[in-house]
């Protein structure tokens, strides 16, 4: 796998994982089952490893990673209410 087929990999999962909480803000679960499965796809290429990025790429993967992360956190939101639930509480006092 080369750089640029890493940030191929990374920008396909960011733009999977969106679709998903999209899905499940909308409780479409059959669409996110489908994007799960595709996600899970993607992924796959990465477990032999991928090569270590510089400069911009390496910015960008980063970038990539947190858009990943963000993405999480709002299906995590939706699939796991009572988390957003505790987390509203501990800030509100």
């Amino acid at each position: 796998m080369n750089a640029n087929e890493v940030l191929a990999m990374y920008e396909n999962l960011a733009g999977l994982t969106g679709q998903m909480a999209q899905a499940a803000k909308a409780g479409n679960w059959s669409d996110f089952e489908q994007l799960n499965i595709e996600a899970k796809v993607e992924a796959r290429s990465a477990t032999a490893g991928v090569p270590a990025l510089d400069g911009a790429k390496r910015q960008r993967k980063i970038d990539l990673l947190k858009q990943l992360m963000a993405n999480d956190r709002a299906i995590r939101d939706v699939t796991e209410p009572w988390n957003g639930q505790l987390d509203r509480a501990l800030h509100a006092h």
